[in-house]
């Protein structure tokens, strides 16, 4: 009974030195600063770090001795709080969008230096994008979807994706790297991207980056529409409505959803299922 009421009550010491890493993740923590943060012996906190850095939950750097939080222990929260991928997770904002808007709504998602279309849902008026269908990729700034992650991409792989970049959105005949850097910095501004670039006649689309819990830009909700239908008066309610379904996404990614490394394994389910969808039932 004794073993296990002291069992019992070394759980919140542990879960006290969890929340205290966690506050200090970014830099590390030594011992005397997390024993001061829980209010515990040094020798206790030890024990403590120790236990947890056996069960992989905790990582000790060998050169500054400063414990952090492990990549196990953020694997092991995402698997458990956010069973869902990004297809999955954004399928009913998607539909939400299209049945709101009467347009075509795309989720792309990055995939290195492009931008892939993960998932749409089509509205009733014809029209032309540059990722085509479910699967197809373009270069990162170009399309709004695209312009919309490479916009709010970190500084650094931002610079990295234009450097690489530039001579592919050069072909399309518009683009220099002032005028691309100059677009960048308007999406920044605004929020998102839009609405009529000219690349493709008669057609016009926003869209707004989907952020992570780190906000950083992993995928984006896009319209696509013909030019008539985003005019100045429509165009902030489609812009409202993006964001909307956007900021309700962004906190439930999971860091670690295979989708956001690999989109083609992500794919290739889906064309699967498609592939054995029953005859006579029509393909959304």
């Amino acid at each position: 009974m004794e073993a296990a009421s002291t069992a019992t009550g070394g759980v919140p010491r542990v879960f006290a030195v969890i929340r205290a890493l966690s506050a200090v993740q970014a830099e590390g923590g030594r011992v005397t600063q997390l024993a001061r943060a829980v209010g515990l012996t040094q020798a206790t906190t030890h024990r403590l770090l120790q236990s947890l850095v056996a069960e992989g939950m905790v990582e000790q750097d060998e050169r500054s001795k400063l414990y952090r939080l492990s990549m196990d222990f953020f694997a092991l929260a995402a698997k458990a709080g956010n069973p869902g991928d990004l297809r999955s997770l954004c399928r009913p904002a998607l539909l939400r969008l299209c049945a709101s808007l009467g347009d075509s709504i795309f989720l792309l998602v990055r995939s290195g230096f492009d931008a892939v279309c993960l998932d749409r849902s089509e509205g009733p008026f014809p029209i032309r994008s540059f990722t085509g269908d479910i699967g197809g990729r373009v270069a990162l700034g170009v399309g709004q979807g695209a312009l919309a992650i490479l916009a709010f991409l970190p500084e650094a792989e931002r610079e990295e994706v234009i450097r690489f970049n530039l001579s592919r959105v050069r072909e399309y005949g518009v683009f220099d790297e002032v005028y691309l850097r100059t677009e960048i910095e308007r999406v920044r501004q605004l929020g998102y991207a839009g609405r009529n670039t000219g690349l493709l006649e008669g057609m016009a689309g926003v869209a707004v980056p989907i952020l992570d819990r780190e906000g950083r830009a992993v995928a984006a909700l896009s319209v696509g529409t013909i030019s008539a239908r985003l005019n100045d008066d429509r165009l902030p309610t489609v812009v409202e409505l993006l964001k909307r379904e956007a900021l309700a996404v962004g906190p439930k990614i999971n860091p670690f959803d295979v989708t956001l490394r690999r989109p083609a394994q992500s794919l290739s389910s889906v064309r699967l299922d498609q592939a054995i969808q029953p005859a006579g039932q029509e393909q959304k």
